[in-house]
Order: C-alpha cells, then sequence, then structure tokens
C-alpha cells in the first residue's frame, strides 16, 4: 500500500505530468472469487489536486490523469525497493519450501526475473460518479472473503460454494467449488489481516493530519460549498438505564432516534430487538 501510495503522489506531484498534490483514498483487497491469495490495492484519486504552493487547483486532462505504463513502472521500483529494504532490515520471515530466500543472494536471484516483467496498474474513470466508485469500494471495506449467499452447501466432507471465473464472459462464468473443510478454512484465513494493519488508509491530501484544512481549501478554489456541519449528539442527561435521544431526526422516515446501546468496535450488542407477532388466526 505504500509503495502504490508513493507511486501515484510522486508521479502526481511532477511538473511533467500533473504537477499537483493529489490525495488518495486507499482499499486493500486480498482475494478472488475462489479465495484465492491475490493481494491487491483499490485506489480512490480526484482528478486534480493543490498547486505545491496551495494557491489553486490544477485539473487533470478530461479522463486522464497519469500516464499508466510511467506508473506502472514506478511501482514496480518502488515495491522491489521496500521488498529488498524489508529483506536487509530482517523484517521477513521464510518457511517450508522459501526458506533459503532468507539467504540475501538467493533473495536477489529470486527478484531479478520481477525487473524485467510487466506491471499491472490499472487506471479508469468512475463510469457512473463519485457516488457509484464509492459503492463499489464499500463492499471491500468491512467484508470477509466470502458471503453467506454463494455458499451452496456444507457437511463433515466438504463446503460447496459458488465462483466467478474471469475467464470467461457470460452467465457460464459462475461455477461451484467444493473444497474439504481443512482446505477452506486455510483458504479463508488468508484474508483474516493480521492485528494492526488498516485496510483502509489516506494519503496525500487526505492524510489525517491536514484532511480538513486540505479539503477546505480544495472546497474554496473549486467554488464548492463547505462541508455540512455534522451536529454532534448532545450529553447524555438522562438516566443511564433509560435511552437516550438524539437531536437530529432519522434521515428515512423522519422520526425520532433513539440511542439504545453503546458498544465497543468489534463487539456485538446486547441488546435484541422485540420479535413482532404476527397473528395468523
Amino acid at each position: 500500500m505504500k509503495a502504490s501510495a508513493k507511486a501515484t503522489l510522486t508521479i502526481a506531484a511532477d511538473p511533467k505530468h500533473l504537477g499537483a498534490r493529489i490525495g488518495i483514498i486507499a482499499v486493500l483487497h486480498t482475494w478472488g472469487s475462489a479465495m484465492m491469495h491475490h493481494p491487491h490495492v483499490h485506489m480512490i484519486v480526484p482528478g486534480g489536486g493543490l498547486s505545491e504552493d496551495g494557491s489553486r487547483w490544477i485539473s487533470s486532462r478530461p479522463r486522464f490523469l497519469v500516464h499508466v505504463n510511467v506508473l506502472s513502472r514506478l511501482f514496480q521500483e518502488c515495491f522491489l525497493a521496500m521488498l529488498v529494504k524489508a529483506h536487509r532490515q530482517g523484517h521477513l520471515r521464510f518457511f517450508g519450501d522459501h526458506a533459503p530466500l532468507a539467504d540475501k543472494r538467493t533473495f536477489k536471484r529470486f527478484l531479478a526475473p520481477l525487473r524485467k516483467i510487466e506491471w499491472v496498474v490499472h487506471t479508469k474513470d468512475p463510469f457512473a460518479g463519485p457516488r457509484q466508485v464509492l459503492r463499489y469500494l464499500s463492499r471491500y471495506t468491512h467484508r470477509v472473503a466470502i458471503s453467506n449467499r454463494r455458499l451452496v452447501s456444507a457437511d463433515d466432507n466438504g463446503i460447496a460454494f459458488r465462483w466467478k471465473d474471469y475467464r470467461i464472459d457470460g452467465p457460464g462464468r459462475w461455477k461451484t467449488m467444493t473444497l474439504s473443510p481443512h482446505e477452506f478454512i486455510r483458504r479463508f484465513l488468508l484474508h483474516v489481516l493480521p492485528k494492526g494493519l488498516h485496510r483502509i488508509r489516506h494519503y496525500g491530501l487526505f492524510a489525517n493530519g491536514d484532511r480538513a484544512a486540505n479539503l477546505a481549501r480544495a472546497r474554496e478554489l473549486l467554488g464548492v460549498a463547505p462541508a455540512p456541519r455534522v451536529v454532534e449528539p448532545e450529553e447524555n442527561t438522562a438516566p443511564p438505564d433509560e435511552p437516550r435521544v438524539l437531536p437530529c431526526p432519522c434521515p428515512r422516515c423522519g422520526g425520532r432516534m433513539i440511542v439504545i446501546e453503546v458498544f465497543a468496535p468489534g463487539c456485538e450488542p446486547k441488546h435484541r430487538p422485540t420479535p413482532i407477532r404476527i397473528d395468523t388466526s
């Protein structure tokens, strides 16, 4: 993620390409439809950025940000350089058949072919606008490697699920795969992120430190109205056991919104909705 962000920010800042400080929202995605290990990064990048002194907004050409071949080569250089540095500092661990790669020369020979092939970097403009891009990426931010709707069956002999073969066009690309329980669990656990590793990261203008000021300046230069102020809930003056009414109405129905429970991230709520009784007589 650092290599992809560095490459994109570097090329965008180059006057030969865009000459602007851009922002990046990056989302890590590690799986394919068959749950194999396929790490890659999706990015949302605005079509322009602030000048170095922040005095003006520099827009990219229509439907073009930077040249993808240049971006691909720089990403390749950044990624391999970071990989070599991590190996030199002892941050990489190798096991089983890969144990010989712990040797510096062996690792160097292993990387040699990667410097000669073309790396894949893909850029494209949003099909239907920013909202659709955010909706697309939101599918990967808080999801796991497989959803329940793709599961077909499960028993002691195996787990069957639907997967998409992207080499085939049309409805025939959807197939069914059956894995042993151990193999299914192994593939699933490939995509459980280590503790402390963030799937969503922000770079450039969107970095946490100066994000608010950068966005305000960009809106000013583009003549866009300031972002609506978020109304913070009032302090809870009700007894601890009583629900608290929020000052803002529900955006869907306009009714009162009431806090019935507060729970920490990653925890499940203790409150359970009251079941609705339906009279079928």
